[in-house]
This record gives C-alpha cells, structure tokens and sequence, in this order.
C-alpha cells in the first residue's frame, strides 16, 4: 500500500534539507541533490512509521495542499 505525503525540501549552501507533513516527531532527511534528499525522506517516513505505528500520524485526514509564505518579522 501507498501512501501520499507533502514534504518540504530546502535548499541551503551545503545540500538539502527535507520533511515530511502530517507525522509526530521529527522526521528529517538530508542529500546533496534534491533527489537524494527525496529518496532519504522516503526511507525515513518508512523508518518513523515502522516505529511508531498508526500512532505516528499527526491527524487522520490527509493534508490537501502545502503552502510556503514569507512572512518579515521585526528583531
């Protein structure tokens, strides 16, 4: 069985960074391309999910859509 998940990958100086949404905890990834950081995410949402069971997931309805939005903050 499949299951569809949103991640998020960032691009820093020194690779890719990338997340999944919609699971407890933390699950990170990392590459040096975008497709490596992807491959590793996968592995590690299996990884997550072999651990914690059904209890690994944040809610029970799947996220639609994933926004990303800059928002300038005084500091």
């Amino acid at each position: 069985m499949f299951k569809p998940f949103k991640i998020i990958i960032e691009k820093h100086s020194d690779g890719y960074v990338a997340y999944p949404i919609g699971l407890k905890g933390v699950v990170v990834a990392e590459g040096d391309t975008y497709e490596e950081a992807l491959t590793e995410i996968g592995s590690a949402i299996q990884f997550h999910i072999k651990t914690f069971g059904k209890e690994a997931f944040e809610q029970h309805e799947e996220t639609l859509e994933a926004f990303i939005a800059e928002a300038r903050v005084a500091i």
